[in-house]
């Protein structure tokens, strides 16, 4: 069986495309799996770590604003189609999988047309405008969100869930291993802040606007800040040492999440991650995403109790409002926590794998 994989951009499709290459490779030790993703983009790295070959496109998004990588957009479309043409006439995929990302579209519009099935996963509760164009091409769409009857046709509609990193489904390890391994206090109450693998300036900001009661309330912070906001942020928070820990990236999110007491994040793919966790979170939407659907996302979770939602614009008003309910108000821990576990899938993977595996036997 040959599959291949396009998407990526960000961790949130990176590692749950990864995860579900895992799962075909389980079931099926000799499939053969081919990546495409957008050159440049974290894919081309984080990829071949995990021991899949890929090949990129020259894509990228449209920008909000009059730029000359706007300009250029047609001509990359144009030149991701043609190269994806010719990946799949090379390759022969069985069939095909967009999980997301700029990469997705090109390669899923060559395969359709070639008359190759193909499955898209949609992550979101908003779905953007390649997923919806690509919908009425596909045979099968994977969810992680019980409300997009009416973004999609229902038929193809499969409620999944997102797939996640391995070790964060086998969640393992001690709070006190965590705690040694970044170097953090056994006796102060654990934040942990995830603006994703690229960080979140929205978030960051509020953070560090909450610094000071933080370090009243004894509270510390385990905080991937992202690459482009490390130095800066490092320069910031002389005199909070021993309450504030930056981290550019951070490399064992298991360990994160068993150290955390609660959770600030975006509300992308981490959101799976979070409810297999368990852990009370406070969901921060980015407000820079295509049709606002983080907030979508954020939502779906907010009406069932299972998080409590601060925009970014509210931070310096409400962030740490939020953050004493989810640190010390044992209620509404319990409460978050029981609600979010119940929105956990383990097997989405799995799940997904099994339905490209069917589209081939058909």
């Amino acid at each position: 069986m040959r599959v291949i994989i396009s998407g990526g951009g960000t961790g949130g499709h990176i590692f749950p495309a990864i995860a579900i290459a895992n799962a075909l490779r389980k079931i099926q030790p000799t499939c053969d799996i081919l990546f495409v993703g957008a050159d440049g983009r974290m894919e081309m790295e984080k990829v071949p770590q995990a021991g899949y070959p890929i090949e990129g496109l020259w894509i990228s998004g449209l920008q909000r604003r009059l730029t000359t990588q706007n300009l250029l957009f047609p001509v990359k479309v144009v030149a991701s189609l043609w190269k994806s043409f010719q990946i799949i006439r090379r390759f022969k995929p069985d069939v095909a999988v967009g999980v997301g990302g700029y990469a997705s579209g090109p390669l899923l519009q060559a395969a359709t047309f070639m008359g190759i099935p193909a499955l898209i996963q949609e992550q979101n509760s908003h779905p953007g405008m390649t997923n919806r164009l690509l919908a009425k091409r596909v045979q099968k769409i994977c969810v992680v969100f019980d409300n997009l009857a009416n973004h999609f046709p229902p038929e193809k509609i499969i409620l999944t869930g997102n797939p996640v990193r391995q070790n964060i489904v086998d969640l393992q390890g001690t709070r006190t291993e965590a705690i040694t391994y970044f170097g953090l206090d056994p006796n102060k109450k654990t934040l942990f802040v995830t603006g994703g693998s690229l960080g979140a300036r929205g978030i960051n900001n509020g953070i560090l606007a909450q610094m000071d009661k933080l370090k009243n309330n004894n509270v510390q912070v385990l905080w991937q800040t992202g690459k482009l906001y490390e130095t800066d942020i490092r320069a910031k928070i002389n005199g909070y040492e021993s309450h504030i820990f930056p981290r550019a990236f951070v490399d064992r999110m298991d360990l994160a999440y068993i150290a955390a007491d609660a959770i600030v994040s975006r509300a992308g793919g981490t959101i799976a991650e979070l409810c297999l966790v368990g852990k009370p979170a406070i969901l921060m939407p980015s407000p820079n995403v295509t049709d606002d659907h983080q907030t979508a996302n954020a939502m779906n979770l907010v009406q069932k109790n299972a998080a409590i939602m601060v925009r970014d614009h509210e931070a310096d008003s409400q962030l740490w409002t939020a953050i004493e309910q989810v640190l010390f108000d044992e209620q509404q821990r319990k409460i978050l926590s029981d609600n979010i576990k119940k929105l956990a899938i383990a097997d989405a993977a799995d799940r997904i794998a099994h339905e490209v595996i069917a589209l081939v036997k058909k």
